[in-house]
């Protein structure tokens, strides 16, 4: 964000606690001294009021960045983003763009309860005129979301907020960006792909190196970007290993793994030697405040290798 800050003016930050504070988890500490309260903008506790400013600037040619403290909270922008901004580009016959991006942490394993460890990306990945990026690595965070931040059209940008602390991975200084749309083999093999994004891609690779201890290759394939999924990174890895599991922290009933499950069984039915099976968290409203509830709710290593080699077993 301070690198696209500097290279284009039209570029600000809005949300609440960004500023002095520097955001709750410091995305934007030190950002007030080096731009000023006119592009780094503490708002009120109104996440309609962020969405819909920053709405009403991305059509008037800013490039707003507007942060959700929490995606629990990402709730009261969705007539914005889903009724409004994603159809802005439609509706106007390409006459008017959104260049908005509206970043929110999300996701469990921070002993956060009900209302600090929700997954948003289904419900805006359903909604065509939004793209929705879930980057895992440090590398993959930058990259996307310069490419977000370009974008002429709304991007909801979700971070793990247990990946923050938890990982750790180089990021060169040097100007780049990663394709949003474009997934990436994290890790390849021969014998079943998993497909997975966010914090379950560092568990599915723990998981993949336990696996080859056993004799048993596993190819990791990381989304990076919910929508537009990339269908043909899939089917490669689908049709080369014939075995496909997919892997998400969210829900599973209508989730992401149910779309790419189809994906494959609608194109590369042929190629596989198995069901495509799915493991999610459980059909639980919230994620419980306990430590020992929450452990249940959230999927492990443990959980990913037994699914991994039951699918092998086939």
């Amino acid at each position: 964000m301070r690198e696209e800050m500097r290279r284009d003016d039209r570029v600000f930050i809005m949300g609440e606690d960004i500023g002095a504070r520097g955001g709750v988890f410091l995305a934007t500490d030190g950002f007030i001294e080096e731009f000023g309260p006119d592009r780094v903008i503490d708002t009120p506790l109104a996440e309609s009021s962020i969405a819909g400013i920053a709405l009403g600037a991305a059509m008037n040619g800013m490039r707003p960045i507007a942060e959700i403290e929490f995606a629990d909270f990402i709730w009261p922008t969705i007539n914005q983003i889903v009724g409004e901004a994603a159809r802005v580009r439609y509706g106007t016959a390409g006459q008017l763009h959104v260049p908005l991006v509206l970043r929110a942490p999300q996701g469990g394993g921070v002993r956060g309860g009900l209302y600090h460890s929700q997954s948003a990306e289904a419900f805006f990945g359903h909604t065509p005129g939004l793209k929705v990026v879930t980057p895992a690595t440090p590398y993959d965070a930058k990259g996307l979301l310069k490419s977000a931040i370009r974008d002429d059209d709304p991007t909801v940008f979700l971070e793990h907020k247990r990946t923050y602390r938890l990982v750790r991975g180089d990021v060169p200084d040097d100007d780049y960006t990663v394709p949003i749309g474009v997934a990436d083999v994290k890790l390849p093999g021969d014998d079943l792909t998993v497909i997975t994004y966010g914090l379950m891609l560092h568990h599915c690779i723990e998981a993949a190196q336990i696996l080859e201890s056993e004799g048993v290759s596993v190819e990791i394939v990381d989304l990076r970007t919910i929508r537009p999924l990339d269908e043909e990174t899939i089917l490669a890895s689908a049709k080369k290993t014939g075995k496909v599991l997919v892997v998400h922290e969210d829900t599973k009933l209508l989730g992401v793994g149910g779309e790419v499950a189809a994906i494959v069984a609608e194109h590369a039915f042929e190629y596989l030697d198995g069901p495509v099976m799915r493991l999610a968290g459980p059909e639980v409203p919230p994620m419980p405040f306990s430590p020992t509830l929450e452990a249940v709710f959230l999927l492990d290593t443990e959980r990913i290798v037994e699914a991994m080699r039951t699918l092998a077993a086939y």
